[in-house]
């Protein structure tokens, strides 16, 4: 008998969320009323998210992918010969060979979209699990000491060295010690978490596992917003396959060493996205901020020594224990190594996910990737680093973008998430929502964030009226001086960047002259 023809429709929630169900239930019945063999797998996105649903189908040349695929174009693919990867108007050729694909460099995102996120043998067919294989013979401190070598920085927004933040919970004396992942994907125009986790599961669950192995921690929670219902399916259904399959339990594959985890879902809160927020959540308390020291690292859960990272941090760890540090650190520039999962949205013609290595401009990115504004409108502004992250003008979009020269221009590269607007937009409502965002999602411990952004709101109000409007600008840098130094946690701390950058970069927006030598930046 002919083997089946293999045909990938994602199961990643962008795909389901344009009929990726309603295209494979299409596809079924065509090829049944055909008599077609055929085999679907339902994968993880490609990230090529202005195609979806992104068909693929596997021919002898390589897998063939169609798209923007919908549930009434099946019937003429079928006619236009797709099983044999024949041309169509929807084909977009080899999968492998589209330049938004081939020009990235996919470390952390190498499997996704290309395997069925539950097949432990699609996994490891894909070299899963050799970093941990690897890390199952080496002593704590060899783990550590290469992730220190590795150059890797949390993913999450803060890029603290993760090694680092390793290497002081496994020197930290304690009868249990606990491994949390930070899944609570927050900010706008981000989703790389949510995609790993949909499309790559076993990636995070073996990155958890080399983490406990390194500083000697027994248990794991992966923390995850309730609005990610694919993922929390995945990630349970792909844990239970694990530990069934030896890779988490007691003894991990046999070695004597207890690895175990399980998924925790979270209620909503912006600020359970801060570590120690999302601790108070994870012991059932109410989603406040803990003030520091001491560091979850010393005092965490529970009161014990706690490795807190992001979904990208520890799917990054296996590829840097299977293929070396010395591998890794060569991606990337200066102080900012490896890669990073570049999010494009908004205006954009072509949104998705890219993963490129640090150094790359927003530029690249905006047109190279991106396409271009999808009004066909000049683009104006980009807010990079998610609701706390500063508005750069075109002036800024050739800066590389690393941490270090991100913060020498008062902007910050976070979680990568690039959301763009045109020449259509207001700045000063884009800072008055800054401000109302912060208000709202405010845990409401500190003063500076909980007065000051409501404060906040109301002085940008006045500012953008002619309400005593020179007045109003000085008190709006005198009350954000305050937030940035006096606030708890990065909300309150952080919220100054996109109020300042927009005051800054686009004083035409506030009344203000745009001839004046803009004032110093606070921030």
């Amino acid at each position: 008998m002919t083997p089946a023809i293999k045909i990938f429709v994602p199961g990643d929630s962008s795909a389901i969320a344009v009929g990726a169900h309603s295209v494979v239930h299409a596809i079924t019945d065509e090829a049944q009323r055909r008599d077609a063999n055929i085999k679907i797998v339902r994968n993880g996105s490609r990230g090529l998210l202005w195609l979806e649903t992104l068909v693929e189908i596997e021919t002898p040349a390589g897998r063939v992918a169609y798209g923007p695929v919908e549930a009434a174009d099946v019937t003429g693919l079928f006619e236009a010969g797709w099983l044999e990867g024949k041309e169509h108007a929807l084909c977009q050729g080899l999968t492998e060979e589209i330049p938004y694909l081939k020009n990235q460099e996919r470390l952390t995102f190498a499997r996704v979209g290309i395997i069925d996120p539950l097949s432990l043998y699609d996994y490891q067919a894909h070299g899963g699990f050799q970093g941990l294989e690897k890390a199952l013979s080496m002593e704590p401190m060899a783990i550590v000491d290469t992730m220190v070598d590795s150059g890797l920085r949390g993913r999450g927004g803060a890029a603290f060295p993760t090694g680092i933040k390793w290497k002081t919970v496994l020197a930290t004396a304690a009868d249990q010690k606990y491994i949390v992942c930070n899944a609570d994907e927050g900010d706008s125009g981000t989703f790389s978490d949510r995609m790993l986790m949909e499309g790559d599961p076993y990636a995070l669950i073996e990155g958890m596992t080399i983490a406990g192995l390194a500083v000697q921690a027994s248990y794991g929670y992966i923390y995850i917003r309730s609005e990610y219902p694919y993922a929390i399916a995945t990630l349970e259904a792909a844990i239970g396959h694990a530990r069934a399959a030896g890779w988490l339990g007691d003894s991990i594959q046999g070695s004597g060493q207890a690895f175990d985890l399980e998924v925790r879902v979270g209620a909503g809160a912006y600020i359970c996205g801060e570590e120690t927020s999302l601790l108070e959540s994870l012991e059932g308390k109410r989603g406040l901020v803990r003030a520091k020291p001491p560091l979850p690292a010393i005092r965490g859960l529970f009161g014990k020594p706690t490795v807190i990272n992001n979904v990208i941090s520890f799917a990054t760890a296996p590829t840097i224990l299977a293929r070396g540090a010395d591998f890794y650190r060569n991606y990337g520039v200066g102080r900012s190594k490896g890669t990073l999962p570049f999010q494009l949205a908004g205006n954009l013609k072509q949104g998705g996910l890219v993963e490129k290595a640090f150094g790359v401009t927003l530029r690249e990115l905006l047109y190279d990737f991106g396409g271009g504004s999808a009004s066909g409108r000049p683009l104006r502004a980009i807010q990079v680093g998610g609701p706390l992250g500063a508005y750069l003008p075109e002036s800024q979009w050739d800066v590389p973008l690393d941490y270090e020269a991100y913060i020498a221009i008062s902007a910050m590269v976070g979680h990568g998430g690039l959301v763009a607007f045109d020449d259509t937009v207001d700045m000063s409502r884009m800072a008055e929502y800054a401000m109302e965002f912060c208000a709202i999602e405010s845990c409401g411990k500190c003063t500076p964030c909980r007065i000051g952004a409501v404060r906040g709101t109301e002085v940008i109000e006045k500012i953008r009226h002619n309400d005593q409007r020179e007045q109003h600008v000085h008190l709006l840098r005198d009350l954000c001086d305050t937030m940035l130094a006096g606030s708890l946690c990065a909300l309150g701390g952080m919220t100054p960047y996109p109020v300042l950058s927009a005051l800054e970069h686009f004083p035409e927006d506030f009344g203000l002259p745009s001839t004046v030598p803009a004032t110093e930046q606070t921030a």
